[in-house]
């Protein structure tokens, strides 16, 4: 089958997406394992029957909801082609604010930076990729998404970052500089208004108790005692948890406390610095 033919078909599949003909030369492109500009400026690429079958294999994936970067086992962040696996979540866009907040805050004498829940690693890779100078811990309390966000560090061959096994701060023992999360904040109330793409996610790195606040309060609590004086802690919270997270910042003591909104016009992270 001619690969326009194939992409025609599939795109009618997919025709439920808001960009269905884009998804589909992704897939294929993915499949082909060729950049999209190849698949849109060749058109006499010609598909075996077993490689539709396999293909059509990736469309209904797609089609039932599955996120793109499950199929292709990747994800862009910071410019980075990360590694993702079902035990990690997806990175987000929007987190990168996490990365420009940090860097308009950190100075030449920061050195240590610590990042709870590191899934992936993209973070905590994001932050080693800027500067060779600092020294950076990724912890998770997933060993599957730890073995991930160590093959993401070999494939960057990142030396300034090392990650391992902690339940937040069960096993870290030295302060830092800088303290930064992507925690669960998702209330379980909230599961029904979810995009369907999200169920596909791990539900421990989404969900959290206390309609949702659980797993910041935990972190905004214990930082203290694992900053230097003067460091910044950054949480990133769900869109309606802005005040909820600025009242917790206060209560345990941070100064200086802003909230900045995502690329899409929603309070997204608030950081506060440890006096």
């Amino acid at each position: 089958m001619n690969i326009n033919l194939w992409l025609d078909k599939s795109t009618k599949i997919l025709a439920h997406l808001d960009n269905p003909r884009y998804e589909a030369e992704l897939l294929l492109s993915h499949f082909l394992k060729c950049t999209r500009i190849t698949i849109m400026t060749s058109d006499k690429i010609i598909l075996s029957k077993k490689q539709c079958q396999n293909l059509n294999t990736l469309v209904y994936r797609r089609s039932i909801g599955e996120p793109l970067a499950y199929i292709t086992g990747q994800k862009e962040f910071w410019s980075l082609p990360l590694c993702v696996s079902y035990q990690t979540l997806i990175p987000r866009p929007d987190s990168e604010i996490l990365i420009e907040k940090i860097l308009s805050r950190i100075d030449k004498n920061f050195r240590c930076i610590l990042d709870l829940g590191t899934g992936c690693g993209a973070i905590a890779l994001s932050l080693a990729s800027i500067c060779s100078r600092w020294n950076i811990v990724g912890v998770d309390n997933s060993n599957e998404a730890l073995k991930i966000a160590k093959i993401n560090q070999l494939k960057f061959n990142f030396k300034n970052v090392n990650f391992f096994y902690s339940n937040w701060f069960s096993n870290i023992n030295k302060k830092f500089h800088v303290i930064v999360s992507n925690p669960p904040y998702v209330d379980i109330k909230e599961l029904g208004m979810l995009k369907k793409d999200l169920f596909f996610e791990p539900f421990n790195a989404l969900i959290s108790k206390k309609n949702g606040l659980l797993d910041i309060n935990w972190i905004i609590q214990k930082s203290s005692q694992y900053l230097f004086h003067g460091g910044w802690l950054f949480i990133e919270h769900g869109w309606k948890q802005k005040l909820q997270v600025q009242y917790l910042f206060k209560k345990y003591n941070f100064f200086y406390i802003e909230s900045y909104k995502d690329y899409g016009g929603n309070d997204r992270i608030t950081i506060g610095k440890k006096k």
